[in-house]
């Protein structure tokens, strides 16, 4: 099976969700993420993963024109996570899923409460990717 997350920036709910689904699944389910407007891994979602012992610091923002293409073209799912925002679009005939996830990233915020938004967000998509799991293997 082969899962692509995506979101705008490619930055925080779709880089959580990966690292989050490569931890859960079987290394036989492959699992990417990008955006339509790629930034950069947001430090927050690096360090909100790291007090649950997952590593982001190989991760990078990208397109999804930039993932290897025996990924893309063998796709089962896009899973969109976002809330407020136009979610990107990926040409694929894979199933569509649509997990709406506010976008945690505020730097207008102090940085505690930034980080309790990336938890909520973290914390959410694992509930989610639980559900998922137990739906995709029935």
């Amino acid at each position: 099976m082969k899962i692509l997350f995506m979101c705008v920036a490619n930055s925080a709910r779709s880089q959580m969700a990966e690292g989050l689904a490569k931890n859960l699944w079987p290394s036989t389910v492959q699992v990417e993420s990008a955006g339509s407007a790629p930034t950069r891994v947001n430090p927050h979602a690096h360090a909100v993963m790291a007090e649950i012992g997952i590593d982001l610091s190989s991760h990078r923002s990208k397109t999804f024109e930039q993932l290897p293409a025996d990924f893309v073209n063998d796709l089962d799912y896009v899973v969109t996570l976002c809330a407020e925002e136009v979610c990107p679009h990926a040409k694929t005939n894979a199933k569509r899923l649509h997990w709406p996830f506010p976008d945690p990233a505020d730097p207008s915020l102090p940085a505690e409460e930034q980080l309790n938004n990336f938890r909520q967000v973290r914390d959410g998509l694992s509930s989610a990717l639980k559900s998922f799991a137990v739906g995709a293997s029935h």
